[in-house]
């Protein structure tokens, strides 16, 4: 079967529909075979908003060491609303995964996957029109509620929404802020929560939301710890 795909000129209201309808085809079995090469991805914004700007860079593993890296610039066509941000971004993350010599494996986003109003954030849209399994890692959360996870590195605590289980809340540094993950598209909670930590090292975020950080801002900005 080939993968989903659609168009692009849908006004914000179509856009929720269409979300509504690509929520119930979201893979959350594991798709992952052997994993090589792991993908973060940064998406920014230029001359006040009016381009989107995607950026990928693609580690070895288990080195997790640069291996390949693309910046894709498109005019953005969707306006800002929350909870629609993958219509405005996406196309350009398209854009750029397609100038990669070889497709990632696995890639992490910084950003959603179902723990979304209407359970498609970034990593499950783009993961569903790539095939390409994919994991929610974002700073801060969506929608959902949650208790405090314990303070040691790798523990995590349920993130709900009623009381469906949409994600965890992870920590990956003692003492340091958790991270929300969540299914993407063809992987486990179990297999997004370890890949996310397999990504870890030294700092708060995996080292591939950060190399994509690293690539989108050019010297002077550091990645978030």
């Amino acid at each position: 079967m080939a993968p989903r795909q659609h168009g692009w000129d849908l006004t914000p209201r179509e856009a929720v529909t269409l979300q509504r309808e690509l929520a119930s085809e979201v893979v959350r079995e594991d798709r992952i075979d052997t994993v090589e090469r792991v993908a973060g991805i940064d998406v920014g914004f230029e001359e006040g908003g009016k381009v989107t700007r995607a950026a990928v860079a693609v580690l070895a593993w288990p080195e997790l060491a640069v291996v390949e890296q693309a910046v894709a610039r498109r005019p953005t066509s969707f306006p800002y609303v929350p909870g629609l941000l993958s219509f405005r971004e996406v196309p350009a993350v398209l854009d750029a995964l397609d100038r990669l010599a070889h497709p990632p494996d696995l890639i992490l986003y910084d950003g959603q996957g179902i723990a979304h109003p209407r359970r498609l954030g970034i990593a499950s849209h783009v993961g569903l029109l790539t095939e390409i399994p994919s994991i929610g890692v974002a700073k801060t959360r969506l929608v959902g509620t949650h208790a405090e996870p314990p303070p040691l590195r790798g523990e995590w605590v349920p993130l709900l929404d009623k009381e469906e289980v949409i994600g965890a809340v992870l920590r990956t540094r003692p003492g340091v802020r958790p991270l929300y993950v969540s299914i993407g598209w063809g992987v486990t909670l179990k297999t997004a929560l370890y890949w996310t930590m397999a990504c870890v090292t030294h700092y708060r975020l995996p080292e591939t939301t950060r190399a994509a950080h690293r690539l989108a801002s050019g010297p002077g900005r550091g990645a978030d710890a």
